[in-house]
């Protein structure tokens, strides 16, 4: 029976590295975990002494929205303390996204055939750029309509005035949803590459996905329609990207 392999030039052996034990294997794991975490901390320690001028940042959309003497509030006890604190973490935590990835991949990359290592370079690459242009997208498009259209249907006796943890989990949720988002083109491609799918199953089913893209983003943004349409549109946008790219992916493996 004939190999089916789209790659036949490359060995079937998944690489050229000795198999390793497996307590090398979990020895290294532990290393790859270390770092990750001494990186995450290095990029901390200086983000925590800027932590107020970051939340302002990060809160500047609300602030430019809300009434003329209105401001921000603390409920809690720490909370002063502790919303800048974990800003400063996460924040941290997502500029360390590439040293993460690199060092998962540098864990993963042993057991790869050669053109999946090929592949997978520039999917990790894309896949950052794409999550942080999600987050730049919600922060200066999204975010300034929504506000403004949010403190806009106030009623007019209500006085608006955010708790700043309550901000902060909203604009984190916020920014993980699109994040994931834009990563549409990323997984897509995986699904044709893989043989999980067909590009035309893919457009067949374009019906579906716009309707899924609304009740993610009904699930993952406020109540109103606006966030919920500049979340559906972009992920409808990134699918046909998707579809594009791995048209020529399939392409590939066929000749």
């Amino acid at each position: 029976m004939s190999s089916t392999n789209p790659f036949p030039d490359e060995s079937e052996e998944g690489s050229d590295d000795q198999e390793m034990p497996l307590l090398e294997h979990l020895a290294e794991l532990r290393s790859r975990l270390l770092r990750i975490v001494l990186a995450v901390l290095i990029v901390f320690f200086p983000l925590f002494y800027l932590a107020n001028d970051l939340y302002a940042f990060v809160s500047k959309p609300l602030r430019a929205a809300l009434p003329e003497g209105s401001t921000m509030i603390a409920t809690e006890v720490a909370s002063p303390f502790l919303t800048p604190f974990k800003l400063a973490f996460v924040t941290a935590f997502f500029i360390a996204i590439p040293y993460v990835l690199h060092q998962i991949w540098s864990f993963v990359a042993p057991g790869l055939y050669r053109h999946e290592k090929r592949l997978a370079v520039p999917l990790l690459v894309s896949s950052v750029i794409l999550f942080y242009a999600g987050m730049a997208f919600a922060y200066f498009a999204v975010f300034p309509v929504v506000f403004a259209f949010l403190i806009g249907v106030a009623p007019g006796d209500v006085a608006i005035m955010t708790d700043i943890n309550a901000y902060l989990n909203f604009v984190l949720k916020m920014f993980f949803a699109f994040g994931f988002a834009f990563e549409i083109p990323v997984a897509t491609l995986l699904l044709v590459w893989s043989g999980a799918t067909s590009v035309a199953a893919l457009r067949a089913k374009r019906a579906y996905v716009l309707v899924g893209c609304f009740i993610f983003a009904m699930l993952l943004t406020p109540p109103d329609v606006i966030s919920q349409v500049l979340l559906a549109l972009p992920m409808w946008v990134l699918y046909e990207i998707g579809i594009m790219f791995a048209k020529l992916v399939e392409r590939k493996a066929e000749d």
